[in-house]
């Protein structure tokens, strides 16, 4: 309410600063919404007293901040970055963390020590918000950094070839401007935490003697961090909900196996915005975790030690444990234990492991190479579980104390084995309503609605990629946004798969959606797919741009996301007149200015 008065109110803010306001408040609680209210109050209060002398502190302490850079895809460099800042404030050190989608890259020649925290994702691409800064560093007009220090931590999925790759390319083109690296990189797996604790400790022992110095030297005082409760429901503490519904929402005869699952959030006080992600916990399929323990000829009640807990091995492999999305790290280790010929030669050959993990989960390393080892070896081998993202496709002010999700069941057969997901698997298959389930939610302000809720969205998700524009829509209704609303969306089959259809429909005829336009890949000879449709309507969407439209993508990033930008290229040369370097420079200013945003998996 606070917020749309804002709005509303003749306000000092930009647009994109009251997005970002917003972004805040919904990740605080109460508590924390009233220190930073007074922290504010305090900071203007010092400020105007200060006068002249504020510009002057501050262009002190500039140079002896440590700025940290993040690039996240799904929040998790986020929350490293952010526990380097925590720590390195405890410390007594001056700190600026920023997002690599809010730093302007010409800020650089005025740093002087440097912490990059990225992931990489798909084929060892930067994150959307990470994108400009990358591939700045490789232009003419990226600075010298003689004398500047730096530390880079990457955070990656070693199930991928290209594993870490972001780190390794930001490292490489700091040093080539000049840097000095003062701390090892470190290259961490999905299971990071444990080690990113360690990472960040060394980064700071080596990045205080010479920060502190130069704030002796400069007589700056830092302000400790006052201790605030950070949320109460996060990765580390996810909430216990309720399953409410899970319902299939493809058609009998659908190829895909799509769910549309309601989970309560009553009794957390969890808030989250359109555009943001929900973390799901998943327990492991019983049936495949006791074929496990015969494998091994283990008893499923003996004790193991997982971290500070102590529990029986079969609760672990159930409830703790990743044994779906294989890894080279497990084969690795399993080979290392069995002494297993076939599998220590796999070792040995990176694009033989690939080719071998890409058909199996970890359950077939284990099923087809039976052997001995203890229970405590066996768990030392695995590494924990980590939850599923997945988009919300649900509003607050719609669905209030529920979060939707659009789940695709991932299913194959392979090896005389069903294989399900993990979390698809146990989310659509096995776990019934009224099932406690741990969640947390993942804000993404890379992924948001214009401010202005005249601005017009182009929104683009085939299949589960839909998931988002749901919330949005549902979102833009009860804020009674007049801005228009056109949804590109694409399935094999028009009868079997038409996800949310009546919905649809009805914010057709409500006036809603202003147009949308839908692709059925397999309902004819020639299949035909949300790219070809925007290309179709090339003149109008170009149209749309140039009228201030926000365009968002969601869904597949490995092909759908670059045909739909090879369409919008194609589009924007074709009705702007524009060549292929011309339309894709229109396309990173549009990025630059958060009207063109990406969430893709």
């Amino acid at each position: 309410m606070l917020l749309n008065q804002l709005n509303a109110a003749a306000s000092p803010l930009t647009p994109e600063q009251v997005q970002k306001l917003q972004g805040l408040v919904a990740e605080l609680n109460p508590i924390q919404q009233a220190w930073v209210s007074g922290y504010l109050a305090a900071s203007a209060n010092s400020a105007a007293l200060a006068g002249g002398m504020a510009t002057t502190a501050s262009n002190v302490a500039e140079a002896a901040t440590l700025t940290i850079l993040y690039g996240s895809q799904t929040g998790n460099a986020k929350g490293v970055a952010t526990q380097l800042q925590a720590q390195a404030q405890a410390r007594g050190m001056a700190v600026n963390l920023v997002s690599m989608a809010d730093y302007k890259p010409t800020a650089l020649k005025k740093e002087q020590f440097i912490s990059i925290v990225v992931s990489t994702y798909g084929e060892g691409e930067p994150p959307e918000d990470a994108e400009a800064l990358y591939e700045f560093l490789s232009t003419k007009k990226a600075p010298k950094l003689a004398g500047v220090k730096i530390a880079v931590l990457g955070l990656g999925d070693s199930s991928y070839e290209f594993f870490c790759q972001t780190a390794k390319d930001f490292e490489e083109r700091l040093v080539k401007l000049g840097a000095e690296v003062i701390h090892q990189r470190a290259d961490l797996d999905v299971d990071y935490e444990d080690h990113s604790e360690v990472w960040i400790n060394g980064a700071l022992d080596a990045f205080e003697p010479d920060l502190k110095a130069q704030q002796t030297n400069a007589n700056v005082v830092s302000m400790p961090m006052t201790a605030g409760a950070a949320s109460q429901y996060s990765k580390q503490n996810p909430f216990a909900a309720e399953l409410v519904t899970v319902q299939k929402i493809t058609g009998r005869d659908s190829t895909k196996d799509v769910r549309h699952i309601e989970i309560s959030l009553e009794g957390s006080d969890i808030q989250y915005q359109p555009g943001d992600s929900l973390g799901v916990y998943f327990l492991n399929d019983e049936t495949k975790v006791d074929k496990v323990l015969a494998t091994l000829e283990l008893d499923g009640d003996t004790q193991v030690a997982l971290g500070d807990d102590t529990l029986s091995v079969r609760d672990a492999l159930i409830e703790r444990l990743e044994l779906t999305q294989s890894y080279p790290g497990f084969v690795e280790k399993f080979a290392a234990l069995t002494e297993n010929a076939e599998l220590l030669a796999l070792v040995e050959d990176k694009a033989a492991m690939r080719e071998y993990i890409e058909a199996r989960q970890t359950y077939d390393v284990i099923f087809q190479n039976p052997a001995k080892v203890s229970a405590q070896e066996l768990v030392d081998s695995l590494r924990k579980v980590q939850p599923r993202l997945y988009s919300i496709a649900s509003s607050q002010a719609e669905v209030e104390d529920e979060v939707h999700l659009t789940l695709a069941v991932v299913e194959f057969d392979g090896f005389g084995e069903q294989h399900l997901g993990g979390c698809s698997g146990y989310l659509g298959r096995f776990a019934e309503e009224g099932a406690t389930i741990k969640v947390f939610t993942e804000h993404n302000d890379n992924f948001r609605l214009p401010a202005d809720d005249n601005t017009p969205v182009i929104m683009i998700g085939p299949g589960t990629g839909i998931a988002p524009f749901r919330s949005f829509l549902q979102e833009r209704e009860a804020r009674d946004a007049e801005g228009n609303n056109w949804l590109f969306f694409g399935n094999p089959h028009f009868t079997q798969d038409f996800l949310y259809q009546t919905e649809i429909q009805g914010y057709l005829k409500s006036g809603l959606l202003t147009q949308v336009d839908v692709a059925w890949s397999r309902d004819q000879a020639q299949k035909v797919y949300v790219q070809d449709r925007i290309r179709e309507q090339g003149e109008q969407v170009f149209a749309w741009l140039e009228q201030g439209a926000h365009v968002y993508i969601c869904g597949d990033a490995t092909r759908m996301a670059k045909d739909v930008h090879q369409a919008l290229v194609d589009v924007i040369k074709a009705y702007g007149g524009k060549d292929d370097d011309s339309a894709e420079q229109y396309l990173k200013e549009l990025r630059s200015a958060n009207r063109y945003q990406k969430d893709v998996y």
